[in-house]
């Protein structure tokens, strides 16, 4: 049986494979930090990360894992 596969992770995989930039879900970034993902996005907009913007859909994006890996090195 085939595992699900959340629609961010399928966007993400894409992504990935066709970028020189690694991304990540808004999930994924939280979890890194510790945060949910409701608090993931008030960070994101707190501290102004870029958002990749995912075509055909306005709210959805993913995070530069080279900004994420920052962050968590700071910690």
């Amino acid at each position: 049986m085939q595992g699900f596969n959340d629609w961010n992770l399928k966007v993400k995989e894409t992504f990935n494979a066709t970028s020189n930039e690694v991304v990540l879900t808004v999930t994924e970034a939280g979890s890194l930090l510790g945060l949910s993902k409701d608090h993931m996005k008030v960070y994101v907009e707190k501290h102004k990360l870029t958002k990749v913007p995912i075509m055909r859909s306005v709210h959805r994006y993913l995070l530069l894992k080279s900004e994420i890996d920052e962050i968590v090195a700071q910690k």
